[in-house]
């Protein structure tokens, strides 16, 4: 299983699950262009000593990412059409999120073959990039009996 970032904006986000990728024992694939330069010192911070244990991939851009997928594409969006305690992992699953201020594209969403959605309370927007990415992985790695022995 994998995390993978559409295009990040903000480097405390990237850092913070750049360390909860290195705690969990997952790989990490950065689509860029990012919103900020990856070396960044908030990018660090936020990561603490974490981000250099974690197993990062970055790509050039979506076509160079699109084109290693090996397994399914699991993309989290307030569009989706699958609620998370509805939605059915596998283990070779990568979990894929927006940007963000703009989420992710339309040939994004085209590609991605299963699209969650984080069930909300009524009258909020969306959920931070980092919050999401834990709680999916969270359950992702649930059912799949992937957590860290």
């Amino acid at each position: 299983m994998r995390l993978a970032l559409y295009q990040p904006d903000q480097a405390g986000n990237v850092g913070t699950i750049l360390r909860l990728a290195a705690c969990l024992g997952v790989g990490v694939d950065v689509i860029e262009p990012c919103g900020f330069a990856f070396s960044d010192r908030a990018l660090r911070r936020a990561g603490m000593d974490y981000a250099a244990l974690a197993a990062v991939t970055r790509h050039s851009g979506w076509a160079a990412f699109a084109a290693g997928i090996a397994g399914r594409l699991v993309l989290f969006t307030t569009a989706g059409a699958v609620r998370l305690p509805e939605a059915r992992f596998e283990a070779v699953d990568v979990l894929l999120f927006g940007s963000e201020s703009r989420g992710a594209p339309p040939e994004v969403h085209a590609r991605a073959d299963l699209r969650v959605r984080i069930p909300q309370a009524a009258g909020t927007r969306s959920l931070n990039l980092a919050v999401a990415a834990g709680i999916g992985l969270a359950e992702a790695l649930r059912q799949t009996g992937g957590w860290p022995r």
